[in-house]
């Protein structure tokens, strides 16, 4: 099977406006702001003080899948992510829909777990509101800012990067001057909960951890508006995952060290109580707002995400056409941008943090094994532009890692996610039965004819 693509700057209805720094940018934010504010206290759950362990663990896995994204999405840069790569690879519209609808269902779970995290003890710090509503206006902001367009929403990212970055420097720092002082016990860093082997601790720690670096492969969904992807993609990938990961490691050996585990596990804003333990005179309100910025920026950069992806997703037919509508000036998808909000507010009423955590890692894990296994069955189909390529074990190691981390997760995590691929099936059944009962009722049109209904949209 050969099969040529045109250029990789290829003619695009969406705006070619994101730049390499703007991408890495883009990639950093959206990890860095994926958990790590809200889930050092679940992950000590798991392993008590070795908070490290697994974040390394789960880096590593995390790079092997971002190797094959790397590949793909400079093979194939269309907007629509693992459900285009599904298509060419499976050639099944119903594989190509459901791993498209695990990403969105991914996508609009992470952002409510989000939207709660940001209504919480962060919150809390300068208002006594009710978490729902208020984690409800939030997404209705996200979804205004989205709409107004992705230049304006990545030069709002680039800022809040900054501040959220500054966050994590804050804890690293203080909580150095504190060991300086004499202060913090080290010894908490090999400690792991009682009666728990330290592998299977570290292992069940990997599937929380693996959360906070969820996040990278929702810049596939950005590939129409990047400028000369083949280049740009992969080193804004990898250098962002690094540097997510370096920052993760230090946060996470600064917690334990700073505060026992039971202590973090307390407390749904972790990385405050951590600044608080060191006693160093930064007012809680400031590293509160810091946390707020940084929640607020994943919500944001996943939105635009699932967003992109559900646009991409009804440009395949995947969707009805109606989420394909872009604004005519903004050239943002409105449509799609409405529906996904919808879905992430409704999903605010339902689940708690780390249940949400562990379920968007289970349907991610799906979507992640489908790539790996699309890397290797498309490598015989050709294209005629330059593209990065992956060494072969690292894909075949990918599917290992999605495997055994399937393996870890919890029967009620399952059962949400089976719940949300049930409805992804009967949208799926809906949408090609309303796409039948159309073309049974319109006279045949010519190509011609199809193509300027397509650009008229």
């Amino acid at each position: 099977m050969t099969e040529t693509l045109p250029d990789a700057e290829s003619p695009t209805r969406l705006r070619r406006a994101i730049t390499g720094p703007l991408l890495f940018a883009f990639i950093l934010g959206d990890v860095l702001g994926a958990g790590i504010y809200a889930l050092m206290g679940v992950l000590s759950e798991k392993v008590g003080g070795m908070l490290w362990a697994p974040l390394i663990l789960a880096l590593l896995l995390a790079l092997l899948t971002a190797g094959s994204y790397a590949e793909l999405v400079t093979k194939y840069p269309r907007a629509g992510g693992a459900s285009v790569f599904a298509e060419r690879a499976f050639r099944s519209p119903l594989v190509s829909f459901l791993v498209g609808f695990c990403m969105l269902a991914a996508g609009v779970t992470s952002a409510a777990g989000l939207a709660i995290a940001f209504a919480g003890d962060y919150l809390g710090t300068f208002f006594d509101l009710p978490t729902i509503p208020v984690a409800i206006a939030f997404l209705a902001i996200v979804a205004a800012l989205n709409a107004r367009g992705v230049r304006e929403s990545l030069g709002a990212n680039l800022v809040m990067t900054g501040i959220e970055l500054s966050g994590l420097v804050i804890v690293i720092v203080v909580v150095a001057g504190f060991v300086t002082a004499g202060g913090g016990d080290p010894s908490r860093l090999t400690q792991t909960p009682e009666g728990a082997p330290a592998a299977l601790a570290v292992l069940a720690g990997a599937v929380i951890a693996y959360y906070s670096f969820v996040g990278f492969e929702t810049s596939a969904n950005m590939i129409e508006e990047v400028r000369n992807p083949r280049r740009t993609y992969p080193r804004a990938l990898f250098a962002a995952l690094f540097t997510a990961g370096a920052v993760y490691l230090l946060v996470g050996l600064a917690s334990s060290i700073a505060l026992p585990a039971a202590e973090l596990q307390e407390s749904s804003g972790p990385l405050l109580a951590v600044v608080e333990a060191t006693g160093v005179s930064i007012p809680s309100w400031l590293f509160s707002l810091i946390a707020l910025v940084a929640v607020a920026n994943g919500a944001l950069l996943t939105m635009i995400m699932t967003s992109r992806l559900t646009y991409g997703m009804a440009e395949q037919g995947l969707l009805p056409d109606a989420l394909s509508r872009v604004l005519p000036r903004r050239k943002t998808p409105w449509v799609a941008i409405i529906a996904t909000t919808a879905a992430a507010m409704l999903l605010t009423l339902v689940g708690d943090l780390a249940t949400l955590a562990e379920t968007v890692v289970l349907l991610l894990l799906f979507v992640f094994l489908s790539a790996n296994v699309s890397v290797l069955v498309l490598r015989r189909d050709r294209v005629e532009h330059d593209h990065f390529r992956i060494w072969t074990p690292i894909p075949v190691l990918g599917i290992g890692s999605c495997i055994l981390l399937l393996t870890q997760q919890r029967p009620v995590v399952w059962l949400y996610g089976a719940a949300l691929l049930a409805i992804g099936v009967v949208l799926h059944l809906l949408a090609r039965w309303q796409r039948s009962r159309s073309a049974g009722r319109k006279p045949t049109t010519t190509t011609d004819d199809q193509e300027t209904n397509h650009a008229a949209r």
